[in-house]
């Protein structure tokens, strides 16, 4: 029997890994998580809560849920000698545990203040036992390199890996994921950057959804009578199900899937925005039917608070790539060709995100494009891409980065886009809006796009042996309330069920599932609390059987 090699994908929603024949580069099998085991819905809440609750923390909450992934592969792990590794530099820092507060912090005098010494992040090959993966004795880890601390691996693969690089006209790329890495290409220049989109377009924070799993809609269109569902299958692929009354719920005609969807993913969520939008059944922010719901399969809906989340995800978003476009005084029309990467990039139909704002109205070719980020990982550990390779790609790759954060453009599009999407503006209005800060008008409608879809699937090989998911990738993160009233409050206000309060002596004790908090930006506990002994910052994990995801 040949050796294994592991893939890893340490993405912000979740994680992903793939097991390889060596020798035959054939996958074996998949594992996912259905979500990430650090509190928070993007990078900036894992961010806080490592800051807040120390390095070593995190590290602990991935390496616990990595090594339970791992040992879903169904392969022996003692045959492993390599693994590769791919996702963003905070991602990979509290991976291999270190420095991480140059990631968090901006400006050479903060860091020096704190005795910060930024590591290399260069790409390095490291023992997997010395890093805490369990059963690998004989592996070795590949970690790929940042060109910076705003452009990670993932970005890398991002560009390497759609083929974005290669284009002789001016492209944008975007990675529809929680934090939105995209770029703009121009004579082999690399415009980046990173808008905090939320985690909404991949089914989260959202009351029905999910992320991309069999049994989640992911797809529905406007037919007569009704609207078409399309379900995710156990090969996540899309399956023609039943046809829904959007405003009453009703049966329109029922299909062989009746009763498979257990919730809609982020893509759903999109088409549901569409089409609602296309038949006058949401005017941003409210939907317009009797329960100001609109009605999908099996029971699954869509709320006037999705409508509004999934809004400022999209808004971010389409103001990132603008400012992009600005920053290299060109407009919609100068860029002709968009590349859609990431679950939610490959999954969405392209038009209908298009129409929305997702993607340029200017692109007359749309390219989706997959998990990047698990496929470089994948080229890294069958050797079709060597380290050095991917570290002189690095060196010669001459990126600016914008910070959105900072960008008066940016800003100023994004207010347009809270004013539509959360505060009633009509579209009609959006080049109003435009010229009061001299910015060029957007067409009316999008350019007629030719669409190409690269893969099948987020995964295009899930192995002989399919696909296995981590339900719960969490641990049990405990601490201690000396002022506790026992008002429960805190439970009350606790969106995600997440946390429960034991009888301790002497004091009460916060159970916390990390996997299902929403974090840093969340806080609700901790702000009704009335004596503030609520505090996620003395959240510690625990060695119990209970670490593993279940309160």
């Amino acid at each position: 029997m040949s050796d294994y090699g592991i893939a890893l994908d340490l993405g912000t929603s979740g994680f992903r890994a793939q097991a390889i024949e060596l020798g035959s580069n054939k996958v074996v099998s998949t594992a996912i998580t259905n979500r990430h085991p650090l509190p928070g819905a993007n990078v900036i809440d894992h961010v806080n809560f490592a800051i807040d609750t120390g390095r070593s923390t995190g590290n602990r909450l991935i390496l616990n849920a990595l090594n339970r992934l791992l040992s879903l592969l169904r392969i022996d792990l003692e045959k492993v000698t390599r693994v590769a590794v791919c996702g963003n530099p905070f991602q990979l820092s509290l991976f291999q545990d270190i420095e991480i507060r140059d990631l968090a912090y901006a400006g050479k005098k903060m860091l020096k203040s704190l005795g910060v010494t930024p590591p290399k992040r260069d790409g390095e090959v490291v023992q997997a036992s010395d890093l805490g993966l369990e059963g690998l004795s004989r592996a070795s880890v590949i970690i790929p390199p940042a060109v910076s601390h705003e452009i990670g691996a993932d970005a890398l693969a991002m560009l390497l890996m759609t083929g974005a690089m290669e284009q002789d006209e001016p492209c944008v790329v975007v990675d529809y994921g929680t934090n939105a890495e995209m770029a703009l290409i121009l004579d082999g220049e690399v415009y980046s950057g990173s808008a905090a989109a939320g985690p909404a377009l991949e089914g989260q924070q959202i009351e029905m959804g999910m992320l991309a799993a069999p049994g989640t809609i992911s797809d529905v269109n406007i037919m007569d009578g009704g609207w078409d569902n399309w379900v995710l299958d156990e090969e996540y692929l899309p399956l023609h199900c039943d046809t829904i009354d959007p405003v009453s719920g009703d049966i329109v005609n029922r299909s062989e899937c009746h009763g498979h969807a257990k919730g809609v993913t982020g893509t759903g969520v999109v088409a549901a925005l569409d089409c609602g939008i296309s038949a006058g059944l949401i005017k941003m922010p409210n939907i317009l039917t009797p329960d100001n719901l609109l009605h999908l399969q099996d029971g699954v809906y869509i709320t006037e608070n999705d409508v509004a989340e999934a809004g400022k995800a999209i808004g971010a978003i389409r103001a990132g790539y603008l400012t992009l476009m600005r920053e290299v005084d060109l407009w919609v029309e100068d860029v002709p060709t968009s590349f859609m990467s990431g679950a939610s990039g490959l999954y969405v139909d392209a038009l209908k995100a298009q129409r929305i704002g997702m993607v340029s109205p200017g692109s007359r070719n749309i390219i989706q494009f997959g998990n990047t980020s698990l496929a470089l990982a994948k080229e890294l550990t069958i050797g079709h891409i060597e380290l050095d390779d991917l570290r002189a790609f690095a060196h010669r790759l001459r990126a600016k980065h914008c910070m959105f954060a900072t960008s008066e453009v940016f800003k100023n599009i994004y207010a347009i886009e809270l004013s539509l999407w959360t505060y009633g503006m009509p579209m009609s209005a959006y080049n109003d809006m435009l010229d009061i800060y001299n910015l060029p008008h957007l067409p009316t409608e999008p350019v007629k796009a030719n669409i190409v879809r690269r893969v099948k699937r987020d995964i295009p090989d899930l192995g002989t042996l399919g696909v296995t998911v981590l339900k719960d990738p969490g641990m049990i993160l405990r601490g201690v309330l000396k002022d506790c009233k026992q008002c429960n409050k805190c439970l009350r206000s606790c969106p995600e069920d997440a946390l429960t309060i034991e009888e301790g002596t002497p004091y009460p004790m916060a159970v916390i599932r990390s996997d299902l908090c929403d974090g840093t930006a969340c806080k609700r506990c901790e702000l009704v609390c009335p004596t503030h002994t609520m505090s996620l910052k003395n959240m510690r994990t625990v060695d119990t059987d209970e670490s593993q995801g279940k309160a």
